[in-house]
């Protein structure tokens, strides 16, 4: 197992979150939907390029026949991830997914960091490369 302290420790200071523990659910809740709103190459690659605990987080989503979003706003995917997280506030969430992003952006090529943003709708390209 790799270690990620390193990993979750960013995401707990950059998240604004209180504990190792906090950070790991709201990593989980961002990568799980992260990969919900990527196409499956896509997946695969950023999957490839992380750890096996996060790539797992970002395989392990499945819906019966979905769609992907090309349009999902940002606040819808806030809101997305914050349930998830199972808080309730998207307005918090943005600060935990940036965190999460800007962890994930340490781990990866600039190759996978391209391919996610060009993967991802415009408002959620957006938090990605501002992280």
């Amino acid at each position: 197992m790799t270690d990620l302290s390193n990993y979750y420790q960013t995401v707990q200071e950059k998240g604004s979150l209180r504990t190792p523990a906090h950070a790991q659910r709201w990593s989980t809740a961002v990568l799980k939907t992260l990969g919900f709103n990527l196409g499956g190459k896509t997946k695969k690659q950023l999957a490839k390029a992380l750890p096996k605990e996060l790539a797992d987080d970002v395989k392990r989503v499945f819906w019966l026949a979905h769609f992907k979003n090309d349009q999902l706003t940002s606040h819808e995917f806030q809101n997305q991830v914050s349930r998830r997280s199972g808080n309730s506030d998207p307005q918090f969430a943005r600060t935990p997914i940036l965190a999460v992003f800007h962890g994930v952006k340490q781990l990866v090529d600039s190759n996978v960091q391209q391919a996610v943003a060009d993967a991802l709708s415009p408002e959620v390209r957006t938090l990605w490369e501002s992280a």
